[in-house]
């Protein structure tokens, strides 16, 4: 089954969304199976105004430790997780899809404001 690495702004833009995750999740990409990774959560941690249900995503995420290899950069860090493990990253980052492109892994992105669309290269 799929995981879902969170980056910052693919979940800032399903909050402002209003995407009801859990569905979103299982219509596109299969799986509610969430992952973390600590740089990401300090950065939502950090702008964190209560509207962005960080409560809940704790919950419902595993967080896991980033690979030696990948440095301090999040998006090294997404980037190379998604590799290594066959995962779909959630995000609306231009740079980081262009990246998960290039290596023909494939990102949930925020499409119309109001659904998930899970891209595959």
């Amino acid at each position: 089954m799929p995981r879902v690495l969170i980056d910052a702004c693919g979940w800032v833009a399903v909050i402002e969304a209003g995407i009801n995750i859990d569905q979103a999740l299982l219509e596109s990409a299969g799986t509610r199976d969430l992952i973390l990774i600590p740089s990401v959560l300090a950065e939502l941690k950090s702008m964190d105004d209560r509207r962005l249900l960080l409560g809940m995503l704790e919950a419902r995420c595993e967080v896991v430790e980033v690979l030696a290899k990948s440095g301090n950069h999040t998006d090294d860090q997404l980037h190379d997780l998604a590799v290594e493990n066959d995962w779909i990253v959630l995000t609306v980052d231009t740079g980081l899809k262009r990246r998960l492109s290039q290596s023909g892994m494939a990102w949930l992105e925020v499409s119309g404001r109001s659904h998930l669309r899970l891209v595959r290269q």
